[in-house]
């Protein structure tokens, strides 16, 4: 089976009921796109909305987008078995990303369903991808549950803050320094590294034009990517195609930090076969922790297209000091 995708630094919705927007998706680069069934569709064009983007996903994935997910409605809503009825359909389906995740009851519902449906499903000669789940934390209900939400299914891969329905939840207002959220991303953040989930994916920022009449994204974007980062998200929402670029280079490779990480792999290799457990680079102390996190960074780096194999050719004199 396919290896599933652990590299989300960017996850774009795209309005499902929308057949230019599903189109014009095609010619996107973004880790992740997910096609929204949920709060970008009106009541009357959910079902449609199933229709279009069960096509959308049978096509063969565009080359500048790593996943393609499906966010169905709610459980509560009774609309979810129906979304995953349609979607599941598709042998390219391989995240669902499931809103208003308020138990661990939601999230076994979905399971069961994805096992009892592809299960029914004619085996072919090609096995589909494995099934991802994501889950959107919106409420004060769902952060108090969050380790039961995070145990709830191996398909679980991650977790998304939706910042605006939690506002509503708690009778609270955005404002631009997110301190009332600094307790619920905190939480989130904690809550997916204790499950060992890849995927902490932080809220939307709601700004997306430009200021400066040049197109490019307001600088708060930037901002709130940097802040997500510090808390331990790997990856932001984004409800814009210009918001991507942004978050994929803040959630991605720092160079300079990549290059003092592969400086830390390579002496640490040596370190390790002359029976060194640590040893110091630039005058600072590396034991196992901060070699753990420097081989981290180098296998981001290469998921994120970083020529890991000539950064380690330049640093191959490399020693432990």
């Amino acid at each position: 089976m396919a290896a599933r995708n652990t590299l989300r630094r960017s996850l774009l919705y795209v309005p499902g009921s929308s057949q230019r927007f599903l189109d014009k998706s095609r010619s996107l680069t973004a880790d992740c796109v997910a096609y929204d069934l949920e709060d970008s569709v009106t009541p009357h064009m959910k079902a449609e909305a199933r229709s279009l983007v069960r096509r959308a996903i049978d096509q063969a994935a565009p080359t500048g987008i790593r996943e393609r997910a499906v966010r169905i409605n709610s459980v509560d809503s009774g609309l979810a078995l129906g979304d995953l009825t349609e979607v599941l359909q598709s042998p390219n389906l391989s995240t669902i990303v499931i809103p208003k995740v308020n138990s661990a009851s939601d999230l076994t519902f979905v399971s069961d369903v994805i096992n009892h449906t592809l299960s029914q499903q004619p085996q072919t000669g090609t096995p589909r991808p494995p099934i991802s789940l994501l889950a959107l934390v919106e409420s004060a209900k769902s952060l108090t549950n969050l380790t039961q939400i995070c145990a709830a299914t191996p398909l679980l891969q991650g977790l998304i803050f939706a910042a605006e329905d939690f506002a509503l939840d708690l009778s609270i207002t955005r404002t631009p320094s997110l301190r009332e959220f600094l307790f619920a991303r905190s939480a989130i953040a904690t809550a997916a590294r204790a499950a060992e989930l890849p995927s902490t994916i932080d809220l939307v920022c709601t700004a997306f034009k430009s200021e400066s009449g040049d197109g490019k994204p307001p600088a708060v974007l930037r901002e709130e990517c940097l802040d997500g980062r510090r808390l331990g998200f790997n990856g932001k929402q984004c409800i814009h195609p210009s918001q991507v670029k942004v978050a994929d280079e803040v959630f991605g490779p720092d160079a300079v930090e990549t290059e003092w990480a592969i400086r830390v792999v390579v002496a640490d290799e040596k370190a390790a076969k002359a029976g060194r457990g640590a040893w110091t680079l630039d005058g600072k102390m590396i034991d196992v922790p901060v070699a753990t996190k420097a081989k981290a960074i180098v296998r981001k780096a290469e998921e994120c297209g970083v020529n890991v194999v000539e950064l380690r050719g330049k640093w191959e004199h490399q020693e432990p000091e």
